[in-house]
């Protein structure tokens, strides 16, 4: 997903520079370690970015290690699915959505918007 424009204020998050675009391969997920955070950046349809928790809601498994085709993840445990765009779980044995993250790009740099503490 990319965004234009202003960047929210502080109190609404934070927003932590993740990777540059060119660090992302579309079809490939990407795993980020950020603050205490894990996720997955996906890179789809060529300029949209979306991030989701790196970690599968059924079994410990990292979905960055799964496979990623279209706006849809594999986690590489159980073959259970999600969609990217809204972390909605779409097949068994997951039946727990993914919590999801704004991204932003900005000049070939992703950002992605933490909660607030």
């Amino acid at each position: 997903m990319q965004r234009l424009g202003h960047l929210p204020a502080i109190s609404e998050g934070r927003w932590m520079f993740v990777a540059s675009s060119d660090e992302v391969q579309e079809g490939i997920p990407f795993a980020i370690e950020i603050e205490g955070y894990s996720m997955v950046l996906c890179r789809v349809a060529g300029d949209e970015y979306y991030a989701t928790d790196n970690l599968c809601t059924h079994g410990n498994a990292l979905l960055s290690e799964g496979w990623l085709e279209g706006c849809v993840i594999e986690c590489p445990l159980h073959a259970g699915q999600f969609d990217v765009r809204t972390g909605k779980a779409l097949c068994a044995p997951v039946e727990q959505d993914l919590r999801i993250y704004p991204v932003e790009v900005r000049k070939n740099e992703v950002f992605v918007l933490l909660p607030p503490e």
